[in-house]
């Protein structure tokens, strides 16, 4: 699982809350995080992972015509995808759009909904993960829908900084967001390494690949060494098979060769040193495998749609 949790960090998913909803059975709306909710935060990111923090009671959330899941208090729903869902004290009643219902943030706040029918009270924190990447592989092999109980999750700490930042948004103290926004982030990766595994074990797929020994080792390297000049012979000595047959088994798990994968993984790292550090672009490119600032560029340009310079640029405004 090493290899996976190097991924998701590698993702660099930063977020916050933008919503403190109330609902009173019975109640349904229809709901999506969108570029507006995410401003005041940092620049529209490029992937949204949208996620619902019930500080109290119950509701049932659905995706298209999935069946509802339903979310209790203490538990966070995540959609890798940032589907538009439905959430609900029941699914029965039209659904209503959550952007009609919400009342501007006072300063310092969060925006609010009260809304429902004056039944059983539902409380809710809304809020979202953003990263860089414009289709993170993790999102599209996920669930729709994750839920996991922030006391099971990882430990009292956790479980007590959620509940100790639902009661500050509660008095209107501000500055709690971001402590939700980091408490999610680490209950997002601790989802999907529950998810994997639960995974069967002739599960076949880019996330079935990370329990796989060969597979899972050769991750591991490439993840750890970006800038090493790997070959499929090279990576395939490191984990004791043969070439070939280490080549048809990446591929069969992951869906592509082991060094495109590499590529793909080189920009994501290069992606994130040009957003967090002054170091030349040339310097960059040198330090994630790439002979020439020009080859870096082109490839560049062709996961982001943009120059590396641009890129940067974008960022920093």
């Amino acid at each position: 699982m090493d290899a996976l949790l190097d991924l998701l960090r590698a993702m660099h998913l930063t977020g916050g809350i933008f919503l403190d909803a109330e609902f009173t059975a019975p109640w349904c709306v229809t709901a999506k995080v969108g570029p507006e909710d995410c401003t005041g935060y940092f620049p529209a990111p490029s992937h949204v992972i949208a996620y619902h923090y019930v500080a109290e009671g119950r509701c049932l959330l659905a995706v298209d015509e999935e069946p509802p899941v339903e979310v209790h208090a203490g538990q966070i729903v995540l959609l890798p995808c940032n589907d538009p869902h439905r959430l609900g004290s029941t699914m029965s009643m039209r659904a209503i759009s959550a952007d009609h219902l919400i009342q501007p943030a006072a300063a310092g706040g969060l925006a609010r909904i009260v809304h429902g029918g004056g039944g059983e009270r539902t409380r809710i924190l809304c809020g979202f993960l953003g990263t860089d990447s414009r289709n993170p592989p993790i999102a599209s092999l996920l669930p729709r829908a994750l839920t996991i109980a922030v006391e099971a999750a990882a430990g009292e700490w956790i479980e007590s900084s959620v509940k100790f930042v639902a009661r500050e948004l509660a008095a209107g103290t501000p500055g709690s967001p971001t402590v939700v926004a980091k408490v999610a982030e680490l209950l997002f990766m601790e989802a999907v390494r529950r998810h994997v595994a639960t995974l069967p074990t002739d599960q076949r797929g880019w996330l079935a690949g990370f329990r796989d020994p060969i597979v899972g080792r050769a991750l591991a390297l490439l993840h750890a060494r970006k800038g090493h000049h790997w070959t499929a012979a090279a990576l395939a000595r490191e984990t004791g098979a043969s070439r070939s047959a280490f080549a048809s088994r990446f591929t069969l798990l992951i869906g592509e060769p082991p060094i495109r994968y590499l590529a793909r993984q080189r920009l994501q790292t290069a992606a994130e040193q040009l957003r967090e550090s002054q170091e030349s672009i040339a310097t960059i490119a040198s330090g994630v495998g790439y002979v020439s600032e020009a080859a870096f560029s082109r490839a560049f340009k062709r996961e982001f749609g943009m120059s590396p310079a641009a890129w940067r640029k974008d960022r920093a405004d």
